[in-house]
């Protein structure tokens, strides 16, 4: 089951989340649903490449389970670690048993030995404190798996990771090779802080979310802020364009259109003036060199609609 009939059903039922996708979007998600391979999403931040994962949990109604990378980040915080504090209070809870065990020892090799055969009670899923991965691999009912920031982790994460994507496994020394009950949808998303190996390319389709062309970006600003009246949404989308077009530290996404156009209906204006875009430059611009550019550069930003 993918959960799609085909890519127009992707778009309709991503649409009906109100998230709206592009045609390569749309056909991507297909298709990684379909061949049961990840989607590794790229582009600048504030594009909606988290978005993309949230809104195909909300529209196949799938739990969504996240990991959030960050340097660091290794096997006990993404897959699993074992309960050392529950296993000890086990283990004073059943003292006397164990007095017992190895009450008959004639040595200490023989204590230890016994005390071994009994491992697998401390080293069960009892003890087993899953994580984002584990959960996702071991869930009954198909999950969305939201890998967030892959680029911050460490090479090394990115590598024992390539068990989980390839063949949706995980390998627990002391339980084994656990397979996963259902193969997740699984979302690895990158700002490009690093390159993403070759190996981890190779088993995910690629994808990359960029600015989104003016016809589509007015129709997401008039789906997020349905008050907004056309004329002003035209000039605030053609006003972003224009600032994307500068050469600033950090271009404004999706995301900053959708929080400047709130702002703008806060602040209940109708049209766009140098005025009005002083005012609200913070809202758009989250560096101060890029905020002085764009008003030294009005001129080229504020166009008549």
């Amino acid at each position: 089951m993918t959960g799609f009939e085909n890519v127009e059903d992707v778009q309709q039922k991503l649409e009906s989340v109100d998230y709206i996708p592009s045609r390569e979007i749309a056909t991507v998600v297909y298709l990684a649903a379909a061949t049961q391979k990840p989607i590794l999403v790229e582009g600048p931040a504030g594009a909606g490449k988290t978005e993309l994962a949230r809104a195909i949990a909300r529209c196949l109604n799938l739990r969504k389970i996240r990991l959030q990378c960050y340097e660091g980040l290794d096997e006990a915080k993404a897959l699993y670690e074992w309960e050392y504090a529950k296993q000890l209070l086990y283990t004073q809870m059943i003292k006397e048993k164990i007095n017992d065990l190895i009450s008959a020892s004639s040595s200490i090799s023989e204590a230890v030995e016994k005390i071994a055969e009994q491992e697998n009670a401390f080293f069960s899923e009892r003890f087993l404190l899953a994580r984002p991965l584990l959960q996702a691999i071991t869930s009954d009912d198909q999950v969305v798996l939201l890998i967030d920031e892959i680029d911050k982790s460490d090479p090394e994460f990115e590598a024992f990771l390539l068990e989980l994507l390839g063949d949706f496994q995980v390998s627990i020394p002391e339980l084994g090779i656990w397979k996963a009950k259902q193969i997740p949808i699984v979302i690895l998303t990158s700002n490009n802080y690093r390159d993403m190996s070759d190996a981890l390319k190779r088993r995910c389709i690629h994808l990359y979310i960029d600015y989104p062309e003016k016809e589509l970006e007015k129709r997401i600003v008039r789906l997020k802020i349905p008050g907004i009246e056309e004329r002003l949404a035209d000039q605030l989308v053609e006003t972003i364009n224009n600032i994307r077009n500068l050469d600033l530290k950090k271009r404004p996404c999706i995301s900053e259109t959708i929080d400047w156009a709130k702002a703008l209906m806060v602040l209940q204006v109708n049209d766009l003036s140098p005025e009005v875009l002083s005012d609200t430059i913070n809202v758009i611009c989250k560096y101060q060199v890029d905020t002085k550019m764009v008003r030294d550069s009005m001129d080229k930003v504020l166009t008549p609609c």
